[in-house]
């Protein structure tokens, strides 16, 4: 396992939203352009991309519940997981049953009707909330994610490339030192520690 991640989530989860997502996409265009010369081969390459992305999925879920009982974090951030983990476990099983109803259609036709495409649009739209709360799990949680180094020298900035309005230890100097012209002391926040023995997952 590369250094940089901690589990295999963040890898398999873009292949679940790039194949499925692919899949719908392709699923419309078919069908809205039934007549056309090639909307069976897009029909075609639908089937294979729900299938595929449907397979992937397993693996997606799997690592994601790895990854829920495994990451370090707090419980902010557990509700958000537990969020994100309700809203993937249903959005998965909607999926699995479509790449079976998929199955079935074609080994009669390559078409698919209204209720599976209603069906199939439901799913991506809920695929795609999934998808933004796992992001905010990254990006605004900061879960699964190395820490910025500390830096020190001669305060050219990180990366070797200077800030010319002063660096970000400037700011936070001035910003100290006008608390300590007024009396004020700056207090470190306490961490809020999240104790794994506290809920059930």
């Amino acid at each position: 396992m590369p250094e940089i991640i901690p589990n295999w989530h963040p890898l398999f989860v873009h292949f679940t939203v790039a194949l499925l997502v692919t899949s719908t996409g392709l699923f419309l265009l078919g069908t809205l352009a039934s007549g056309k010369s090639w909307s069976a081969t897009a029909l075609k390459v639908a089937h294979i991309n729900l299938w595929i992305g449907a397979l992937v999925t397993i693996a997606t879920v799997i690592a994601g519940l790895y990854a829920y009982n495994t990451v370090d974090h707090d419980t902010p951030s557990h509700l958000a997981m537990t969020d994100h983990r309700n809203w993937a476990l249903p959005t998965a099983a909607t999926f699995a049953v479509l790449a079976i109803w998929s199955a079935a259609i074609y080994r009669r036709s390559v078409k698919v009707g209204p209720a599976f495409l209603v069906v199939l649009l439901l799913a991506t739209g809920a695929l795609s909330a999934t998808a933004w709360k796992g992001g905010e799990l990254v990006y605004r949680h900061g879960l699964g994610v190395m820490s910025m180094p500390s830096t020190s020298g001669s305060g050219e900035g990180h990366s070797g490339h200077a800030h010319p309005n002063g660096g970000h230890g400037d700011m936070q100097e001035k910003k100290n030192n006008g608390h300590a012209e007024h009396g004020h002391e700056e207090k470190e926040p306490e961490p809020d520690h999240h104790d794994h023995g506290s809920h059930d997952h």
